[in-house]
């Protein structure tokens, strides 16, 4: 159910191509209305005593939380060294043990921020997050194409919508809903409260297509682990990851604008950045699954290059690389312990996968 609670802030599995593949729809077991209700109860009123702290007891308070969480939950710290392991091997166990555990407070300071975040107004937020290139997103705006905003499970991603939204920049999100209708409904009140919404992966191609045709903004987090035909092979962190192609695939087809954004703390400023960086242009040619594969990679290669600014704050903890192209061996088969990864012989190579595969898990 935490699990659930925590993983269900975001839309987590960005999203799916919009042509030529089935349309996927998630089920979702029905759950007791009783089960329903002793889930929902213990996180209201968990959300609703922080609501009510002040923010810096808050953020404290979550962040021992996130703390033990990193003590206990042996799985998911294992999967973090591995996945650092994997992407940053010349930095060392070391320095991979600081990363994932200053992650853990990371995730305890968004918790925090997103029990208070009902409570948030512009003048209160005023010393707590600002801008930085927010001329790159309004520019792209006033083309009147749509704005496909790539982000991803780095930083503050829930706040970033929120705060966006605050400001007079609402925007769609694409997400499933939780497993608990009532939790659904509980955080989707306050995700959309200054006038985000929530487009449903189950008919996101719809939604995304006209809320591009209407000139609006979507926030697509594509840094999760997908499968094809959704996803396609490009490099992350030079391994070959299997990422969804649904944002190429949209802006190559409406000719909206691709804007990263990514919030982030700043230790120097004691402050949350909600960055924008300049567009990224695809690359138009007569072959559309190259175009569909270049522009993934392009997308791919920005986010590397903001994780690597601020490893402490992307999501080590998801499988990544949990898809493999075929004939490769699984990277989560082994104990991180008991198998550091790093080592060139150890690391999945690029060479033999430089056209995008269609491979199955």
């Amino acid at each position: 159910m935490v699990r659930d609670f925590a993983f269900g802030l975001v839309p987590h599995h960005a999203l799916f191509p919009c042509t030529n593949s089935p349309t996927v729809t998630l089920s979702v077991v029905p759950q007791s209305p009783i089960r329903s209700l002793v889930e929902y109860l213990p996180v209201r009123c968990f959300v609703f005593l922080v609501g009510l702290m002040p923010r810096r007891l808050a953020r404290h308070l979550c962040a021992a939380f996130g703390q033990l969480l990193f003590r206990l939950h042996s799985r998911l710290r294992q999967v973090g060294l591995r996945n650092l392991a994997l992407a940053l091997p010349e930095l060392g166990p070391t320095e991979h043990q600081r990363i994932l555990r200053q992650l853990y407070t990371h995730i305890g300071w968004h918790f925090a921020e997103f029990c208070k975040m009902s409570h948030y107004t512009l003048e209160n937020t005023a010393d707590r997050v600002r801008y930085e290139g927010l001329e790159y997103f309004e520019q792209a705006h006033a083309r009147g194409k749509g704005v496909l905003i790539l982000t991803g499970h780095f930083g503050a991603w829930e706040l970033s919508s929120f705060y966006h939204s605050l400001q007079g920049h609402p925007m769609g999100l694409v997400a499933r809903p939780l497993d608990n209708p009532r939790l659904d409904a509980f955080v989707r009140s306050i995700r959309c409260r200054h006038g985000n919404w929530i487009i449903p992966r189950n008919d996101f191609a719809r939604g995304l297509l006209h809320a591009m045709h209407q000139g609006r903004s979507v926030g697509i987090l594509m840094d999760t682990n997908m499968t094809p035909p959704e996803g396609i092979f490009v490099p992350f962190f030079g391994i070959p990851a299997c990422t969804a192609s649904g944002l190429a695939r949209i802006a190559l087809r409406t000719g909206a604008a691709i804007v990263p954004g990514f919030l982030l703390w700043e230790q120097a400023r004691s402050s949350y950045v909600l960055h924008f960086a300049p567009p990224i242009h695809p690359v138009v040619t007569d072959n559309r699954a190259q175009d569909i594969a270049m522009l993934t990679a392009q997308c791919t290669a920005v986010l590397e290059s903001w994780i690597r600014r601020y490893p402490d704050q992307w999501l080590w903890i998801h499988r990544r690389w949990k898809t493999r192209p075929v004939g490769d061996p699984p990277l989560y088969g082994n104990p991180v312990g008991g198998n550091h990864v790093g080592s060139p012989a150890e690391r999945p190579s690029l060479q033999q996968h430089d056209e995008p595969s269609r491979a199955q898990e």
